[in-house]
């Protein structure tokens, strides 16, 4: 186990630098300048210059690039360009947010995918199995930029059941969360499906039944924990993809979290705050992968962590 935490954490040093050191350059490669964003196109020369200095953009990328790392291995992901804030107190701030969205649209999507692939495995081919799969295919088509408005509009602006935009509470969680688990949901309930299918076929399913267990209980404690091993990879994928996908989902509900710093940080130019944000969340990627890889070990005893069972 040491081993296999010690090759991860090595593995995760280049990757991580890879991640800032693109991140780095394509902010910079983005047409606009920090400057005329904070002082405005008709400054004065002399005042552009001298605000270039203050914040060491006169120093070429190189530079730049090193004080970052420099930096970062300190704990440090500097300073903001704008409100002149250190990163990590405004990540601090806002990534609770992010994660809490993130993690109840992960319940959201388990609670219902999970359930949904299940039943529609039970009955295949059936009535039950037809309509999960429609919906499974409705969830995966109706993008987050469209499902959005139109749950503000029904269930905020109309209905008035849930806040407009905001975070005021549990309610202003449901409509984001549930937006942002939907495509989820209809891909676990797709994999959930296809994996039980696979399994229900094995032959000590087939065994389990011979020796006169009930249906439910060969489905439940033998089929089900063996097909949840590429459900758990799905889930442990799809995490960090939840966390880069609140940045639209964000916008749209105004919801104060890390997606709305990152943009905010794009539209200025603050190239610090994009930094850090882009850190953040992939490193929580990788760390949710790693927490992966050890559910397979409890989900299957045949895996083996960085070695194969002889």
């Amino acid at each position: 186990m040491r081993n296999y935490v010690f090759k991860r954490l090595l593995f995760l040093i280049p990757t991580l630098y890879v991640v800032v050191s693109l991140v780095f350059l394509l902010i910079h490669l983005v047409p606009g300048d920090p400057v005329d964003v904070i002082l405005g196109e008709r400054a004065m020369t002399a005042d552009r210059e001298r605000l270039r200095q203050e914040l060491k953009l006169d120093r070429s990328l190189w530079v730049q690039h090193s004080y970052f790392i420099s930096g970062l291995l300190k704990g440090d992901l500097g300073e903001s360009l704008y409100d002149r804030k250190p990163v990590t107190q405004l990540i601090r701030e806002k990534f609770p947010a992010t994660f809490k969205l993130a993690l109840f649209a992960m319940l959201v999507a388990l609670s219902v995918g999970v359930p949904l692939g299940l039943v529609s495995a039970i009955w295949k081919d059936g009535g039950v199995d037809n309509g999960a799969m429609f919906l499974a295919l409705f969830g995966i088509s109706i993008p987050h930029f469209y499902l959005g408005p139109l749950l503000i509009m029904i269930f905020s602006i109309k209905l008035g059941w849930f806040p407009v935009s905001g975070d005021e509470g549990f309610l202003s969680l449901i409509l984001p969360a549930f937006t942002l688990g939907t495509a989820l949901a209809a891909i676990l309930s797709r994999m959930t499906r296809a994996s039980m299918l696979e399994v229900m076929k094995a032959d000590y399913v087939r065994t389990a039944r011979a020796k006169g267990l009930g249906e439910g209980k060969v489905l439940i404690k033998h089929a089900f924990r063996s097909a949840l091993i590429p459900v758990v990879t799905i889930i442990g994928l799809q995490f960090g993809a939840l966390l880069a996908g609140t940045v639209v989902t964000e916008k749209i509900f105004n919801w104060p979290g890390i997606g709305s710093l990152l943009l905010g940080g794009i539209e200025r130019r603050d190239y610090p705050v994009v930094q850090g944000c882009v850190l953040t969340i992939a490193f929580t990627f990788i760390g949710v992968n790693m927490l992966t890889d050890f559910c397979y070990a409890m989900l299957d005893p045949r895996v083996k962590l960085g070695k194969e069972e002889t």
